[in-house]
């Protein structure tokens, strides 16, 4: 019980840790770029169409992750396959909201450096992800 204590803080640490590299990383590269700063957990469509696309991808993500979730717990299988896990899902709905929002910041923002940050960005955090499962989060949790 103790040992899964310290995992937990030690996984929300090192969670807390990769959010505030992210932001910074964010807020120094819109600096650089000259790109608006985005808000904290909003959507900020940039117009009605931006909205739609960002509610469909959403909505069919969720209903995917629902029916991966149904699929896990009710599978006799030991093993599910890779693209049913739900990081991969989480991930790919990250990297399909963050796509359309560069294709409508490259089409539609006033400041074309916009969709520039916004794609730097999401491969950092890719980069950040990828790396961070490779190394099975940087040996932290090697027993």
């Amino acid at each position: 019980m103790n040992i899964i204590i310290i995992e937990l803080r030690t996984l929300m640490l090192f969670l807390i840790v990769v959010l505030v590299i992210i932001s910074l990383f964010g807020f120094v590269i819109r600096k650089l770029l000259g790109a608006e700063r985005k808000k904290w957990f909003s959507y900020n469509y940039l117009n009605e169409r931006h909205r739609k696309l960002d509610l469909s991808v959403r909505i069919f993500f969720t209903t995917l992750f629902i029916m991966s979730t149904y699929y896990t717990i009710y599978n006799d299988m030991v093993e599910i396959a890779w693209y049913f896990e739900t990081w991969f899902i989480i991930i790919i709905s990250l990297i399909a909201s963050e796509i359309i929002r560069a294709f409508m910041e490259w089409k539609y923002a006033k400041n074309r450096k916009d969709f520039v940050a916004t794609i730097v960005e999401m491969m950092f955090m890719i980069s950040i992800v990828f790396l961070s499962i490779k190394t099975n989060f940087f040996g932290l949790f090697n027993s």
